[in-house]
C-alpha cells in the first residue's frame, strides 16, 4: 500500500516551485550584458514575462518585423548573433569536451567545416515561408478538386538533443482560387524542416502557412519521421516511426476527406 500524499508538504512544495519559476522567468528579462571584448551583447529576452499593454505594441527599430511563419526565431538572435570566428571557437570548446584535440590534423579544420554546414543544416531561419506561397495561378480551368503532394523527403534536427530526424511529409489542399507551384510545397518543408524542431511543432507550422496564404477550403498534412536521438541514444530503439498530422477546413470537418487523403497517401504502397 502506498502511504497517502501529505497535502500540506505538496502545497509547499508547489508554492516553492512557483517561486522558483518567477525568479527564473525575472532572471531571462530582456537586458545587455558586457563582452569579453568589451562589446556590449544583448541576452534572449522572454516573450512570456508580462508587459504593459504600450509596450507590447512596440517593435524595436532595429529589426524588421517578423512574419507570421518565423515566429519561432528568437529575436535576440537577430540582434546578438555571434560571429564566425566566435562559432568555430564553440565548436572547438565541444571537440575538447568530447575528449579530442582540435588541434590534431584530421580536425584542424572541423570547426570551419562544422559552421558551413550549419549554415546549410539550419538555413530555414533565413526563409521567409510565406512568400514562398505568394504566387498563385489561377488559370487551372476551374479545377479545385484534391491536390496532393506526398513523399516529399526531408531533414531536421531535434531541439531537445540537436540529432537529426528524417523522413517523409504528404501535403494536400482543396484549391479556392488557384493553385501554388507543387515545387513551393516542398520548399515550406525544407523552410520548416532546416530548423531546430519538434515533429508536431514543423506539422502545425506547415498547415498553418498554407492554411493562412492560400486560404483554401481543406488542409491536410502528414509527417513520418524517424529520430536518431531515439535510435542513437537514450532507449536505442532504431526503425521506429513517428507519425504525426494537422486537419484543416473540410479535412477536419469530415472524415471522409481524411480517409481520402490517407488512401493517396498510402496508395501503391506495400
Amino acid at each position: 500500500m502506498y502511504a497517502k500524499p501529505d497535502s500540506t508538504t505538496m502545497k509547499s512544495r508547489v508554492a516553492r516551485a512557483g517561486d522558483a519559476m518567477d525568479a527564473a522567468l525575472k532572471s531571462l528579462s530582456y537586458r545587455s550584458v558586457e563582452a569579453e571584448e568589451g562589446r556590449v551583447l544583448p541576452m534572449m529576452r522572454n516573450d512570456n514575462a508580462p508587459r504593459a499593454e504600450s509596450q507590447a505594441s512596440e517593435i524595436s527599430p532595429e529589426i524588421a518585423p517578423e512574419p507570421a511563419s518565423a515566429t519561432r526565431v528568437p529575436e535576440g538572435i537577430a540582434l546578438g548573433r555571434p560571429s564566425r570566428e566566435e562559432a568555430e571557437a564553440a565548436v572547438r570548446t565541444l571537440l575538447r569536451w568530447a575528449g579530442d584535440d582540435p588541434t590534431r590534423e584530421g580536425l584542424l579544420d572541423t570547426p570551419a567545416r562544422v559552421v558551413k554546414a550549419y549554415g546549410q543544416l539550419f538555413g530555414g531561419y533565413n526563409t521567409d515561408a510565406e512568400e514562398l506561397l505568394e504566387r498563385v495561378f489561377e488559370e487551372v480551368e476551374g479545377y479545385s478538386d484534391i491536390v496532393l503532394v506526398r513523399d516529399i523527403p526531408f531533414y531536421s534536427h531535434c531541439e531537445h538533443h540537436m540529432v537529426p530526424f528524417m523522413g517523409l511529409a504528404h501535403i494536400a489542399y482543396y484549391p479556392t482560387k488557384g493553385v501554388v507551384g507543387l515545387s513551393k510545397l516542398a520548399r515550406v518543408v525544407d523552410t520548416f524542416a532546416r530548423r531546430l524542431q519538434t515533429q508536431e511543432t514543423m506539422t502545425a507550422q506547415i498547415a498553418d502557412v498554407i492554411e493562412s496564404i492560400l486560404k483554401p477550403r481543406g488542409v491536410a498534412v502528414l509527417v513520418e519521421a524517424e529520430h536518431l536521438c531515439m535510435a542513437m541514444r537514450g532507449v536505442q530503439k532504431a526503425g521506429v516511426s513517428t507519425i504525426t498530422s494537422q486537419f484543416r477546413g473540410v479535412f477536419k470537418d469530415d472524415p471522409n476527406e481524411q480517409v481520402r487523403f490517407l488512401t493517396l497517401v498510402r496508395g501503391g504502397k506495400g
